[in-house]
């Protein structure tokens, strides 16, 4: 007798546990994805006005353009960075390790409205950096709502992300590669550039990739600190939005830089795969 196919129950089990989440992101993710995307093209009436404008405007290339440069000028601060002292951690490791990781991770458990607020204090005309020039009889020149202010803000805010990411791959390199290394003859150096630095550089792409695409969404910070003249896209669609009441431009540029994400993404996936990108592929 022929055997009767039968239904894996496991299959169900995991249906239904998948179920909440999946209907979750469905009403919270998806729908309202899907009305920023009609209300670019249908307000007030079905058209692509609102894109024709925005690349026509040479303001919002220029915010455009801003918005890529402060990512990348952030990116490889955080890069240049973290680099060096999640290499340290690791080479250290023990005690010193896990109490450097801690330190690290402390800034994520705080708002970064409340890291935001501090910098201000910092870096404004009574701070305390403003004070030591001024005791020291060195010159000075604004140092809140500059490109610089802003930067220091993301590059804080995000340097645990590519700390944690390029940590968790460093640990997994067998130091007997570059103990091997060493035995042939390398430097310290020349072991260092030619086996761990290509170990780590799956390490260093994806901390990378995830810095970017999270600085170009940042809106408290470059808000907060930074001047007009270093707007980002995500302070713009603000403007729009609480300022002007602009809605439908405000839903074209959102979907903008949603498309500069998933370009960032795609690009990613076409070179590495993102199955790297999560860790699962050695």
């Amino acid at each position: 007798m022929s055997a009767i196919p039968t239904q894996n129950p496991h299959r169900l089990r995991y249906a239904l546990l998948l179920a909440p989440v999946v209907i979750f992101l469905v009403v919270f993710f998806v729908v309202p994805l899907g009305q920023v995307l009609l209300l670019s093209v249908s307000d007030p009436t079905w058209s692509l006005e609102h894109y024709r404008y925005l690349f026509s405007d040479g303001f919002f290339i220029g915010v455009l353009a801003t918005t890529f440069l402060t990512a990348l000028g952030v990116t490889l601060t955080c890069l240049l960075v973290g680099y060096p002292l999640a290499y340290a951690v690791v080479q250290i490791g023990g005690g010193f390790a896990r109490s450097a990781l801690v330190l690290v991770g402390l800034s994520l458990w705080v708002s970064f409205l409340v890291r935001t607020y501090a910098w201000m204090v910092i870096l404004g005309n009574r701070g305390p950096i403003v004070r030591l020039f001024e005791f020291l009889g060195l010159e000075h020149g604004e140092l809140l709502f500059t490109r610089f202010s802003s930067t220091l803000g993301m590059v804080h805010a995000l340097l645990p992300l590519m700390v944690m990411t390029l940590y968790s791959v460093m640990r997994k390199i067998d130091p007997a590669y570059v103990r091997a290394a060493r035995g042939l003859g390398a430097t310290g150096w020349a072991a260092f550039r030619t086996v761990f630095l290509p170990l780590s550089a799956p390490a260093i792409v994806n901390g990378c990739t995830l810095v970017f695409i999270t600085c170009l969404g940042f809106y408290v910070m470059p808000v907060l600190l930074g001047g007009p003249s270093e707007q980002m896209l995500a302070g713009l669609i603000g403007q729009q939005i609480e300022e002007l009441l602009n809605f439908g431009e405000a839903a074209a540029m959102s979907v903008v830089l949603l498309a500069a994400s998933l370009a960032v993404y795609a690009a990613y996936n076409r070179v590495f795969g993102l199955d790297r990108l999560w860790g699962e592929q050695q």
